[in-house]
C-alpha cells in the first residue's frame, strides 16, 4: 500500500485548462514518497539526474512530468526537496484532511482502520461498519465499529444516519462482490462522491465520482506474468 497515498480516478484530469495524462498522475504519489524519505534523510535539494537513478525513471521523464505544473527546478540549482514535496501534496490534495469511512471490519478493514501511515498523510478513518455483532460496538484502534446491516436494496439506519450526519470524503469498500456496487450507489445518493474499492467487481458509478479499485488478485496475476517472462 506504500503509494496508495491519495484518491483518485485513473480517468485524465486537468490543471489549468492542460490535460495531465492518467500515467503522470500515477506516477505523482511516488515522487511524494521518494521526496519525503529524502526529507526523513535530511536532504533538502536534489537534481533531476540524481532522483533518477533513485526511482528508476529517467531525468527527462522527471522533468516533463513536472512541467505539466509548472517546472519546480531552478537551472544549475535543481530541486528544493521540501519546496517539491509540498508542492506535489498540494497537487495530490494532500493539504487537507479526509473523513473515510471503512464498510467490512474483516481482515483486510481491520489492517486498513488500524494502519497509522494514512492519517499522517491526512486520511483520517472516522468509522468502521460492519454486520457481526462480535465486532459492532466495540474499536479498531480509536475507530468505533457500528452497525451496517444491509440487503441488495437497503443499508442500515446506522450508516445512513451516519454518512447524513458527519463529513464522509472516502468510503472505503471491504465488502463482497455481490453487495458492493448496490451499497455504493447508495452512498452516492447520501452524498459520498468518492471510494476506495477493495471489492472484486467494478461499481459503474456516475462519472462525476472518483473511484479508485483496489483488486488485489489483478495484482497478483500481474505479478504472475511479470515472473513468467524473467529473463534466464
Amino acid at each position: 500500500m506504500a503509494d496508495l497515498y491519495f484518491l483518485f480516478s485513473l480517468e485524465d484530469t486537468f490543471v489549468a485548462d492542460k490535460k495531465i495524462s492518467a500515467a503522470v498522475i500515477k506516477r505523482l504519489p511516488r515522487y511524494y514518497r521518494y521526496l519525503s524519505e529524502l526529507l526523513d534523510n535530511g536532504i533538502e535539494r536534489i537534481s533531476s539526474g540524481e532522483l533518477s537513478k533513485q526511482m528508476k525513471v529517467t531525468a527527462s521523464q522527471i522533468r516533463q512530468d513536472f512541467n505539466n505544473f509548472g517546472g519546480f527546478g531552478q537551472q544549475g540549482y535543481g530541486y528544493n526537496v521540501p519546496y517539491l514535496k509540498n508542492e506535489i501534496g498540494k497537487i495530490l490534495g494532500l493539504d487537507r484532511d479526509y473523513h473515510v469511512i471503512i464498510l467490512g471490519a474483516g481482515n483486510l478493514g481491520h489492517a486498513l482502520a488500524n494502519y497509522a501511515g494514512f492519517e499522517k498523510r491526512g486520511f483520517v478513518v472516522s468509522a468502521v461498519f460492519d454486520v457481526s455483532p462480535d465486532k459492532i460496538g466495540k474499536k479498531i484502534g480509536h475507530t468505533m465499529v457500528y452497525d451496517k446491516h444491509y440487503t441488495r436494496t437497503c443499508i442500515s439506519k446506522d450508516l445512513e444516519g451516519y454518512v447524513k450526519g458527519h463529513t464522509v470524503d472516502i468510503a472505503a469498500l471491504t465488502l463482497p462482490k455481490s453487495i458492493a456496487p448496490a451499497v455504493a450507489k447508495q452512498l452516492v445518493q447520501y452524498g459520498v462522491s468518492a471510494f476506495w474499492n477493495f471489492a472484486a467487481t467494478d461499481l459503474n458509478l456516475p462519472g462525476n465520482i472518483a473511484v479508485e479499485n483496489v483488486h488485489l488478485a489483478e495484482s497478483l496475476m500481474r505479478l504472475s506474468y511479470n515472473i513468467s517472462n524473467l529473463p534466464e
